[in-house]
């Protein structure tokens, strides 16, 4: 709105004991700017390479709220439209299948991410998404489903919290000039060693292109 903005951090003193209180430490700002389509690709950012900051020595990744609580997102292109947030998370901390970042469903079908592209209605077209885990403990039978305009898919893969990812693929017809790209994992997942310590599915590459 102008050229000096007022940043003001508070703690609204809400824990249980009144002398305690969370820790502040580095606070970074980053302007985003605006970002174009990738030729061959419908979707905006569809590899999450455009985000919030990542501090280059320690990272657990970032939680980027859902849209109720903030409606300026950090990552172009895309909305996180559920009641928990979803995180993101960088090739230096974490195990990304392309590129330099991803987003990791953390809160089964309480953490959803949307994008809504143009379409021309009555065309077919492809949705390729890869899927995987982020070799930081997740483990067990996991599950991203995806819409797109009147289509859904399921698509499983077994983690080992070891690293590892798997690419799917949905055919979908558009119904109108505007068709909503959601994902969500479809369970609830813990570390294998923390299990107070929620975690999901990585999702990463996401491609869609008309099919001739």
């Amino acid at each position: 709105m102008s050229n000096v903005v007022k940043i003001t951090l508070h703690n609204p003193g809400v824990q249980e004991d009144p002398a305690c209180g969370p820790l502040l430490d580095a606070i970074a700002i980053k302007q985003m700017l605006p970002f174009n389509y990738t030729r061959g690709n419908l979707v905006k950012n569809g590899g999450f390479e455009k985000g919030p900051h990542v501090f280059k020595n320690y990272s657990t990744g970032i939680l980027i709220p859902p849209k109720v609580n903030d409606p300026y997102s950090p990552l172009p292109g895309w909305i996180v439209e559920s009641l928990k947030p979803v995180k993101y998370i960088d090739r230096k901390h974490f195990a990304v299948p392309r590129g330099l970042a991803a987003i990791e469903l953390v809160a089964g079908r309480e953490s959803a991410i949307a994008q809504i592209i143009r379409t021309v209605p009555n065309k077919s077209y492809n949705l390729i998404f890869t899927i995987g885990d982020a070799k930081n403990g997740c483990h067990g039978s996991m599950m991203v489903e995806a819409f797109a305009g009147k289509e859904t898919l399921k698509a499983p893969f077994v983690s080992a919290g070891k690293g590892g990812f798997k690419t799917a693929i949905l055919k979908f017809q558009a119904t109108s000039i505007r068709t909503r790209l959601t994902f969500y994992s479809a369970y609830y997942h813990t570390k294998l060693d923390d299990y107070g310590h929620m975690c999901g599915p990585v999702l990463d590459n996401v491609i869609v292109f008309p099919v001739a």
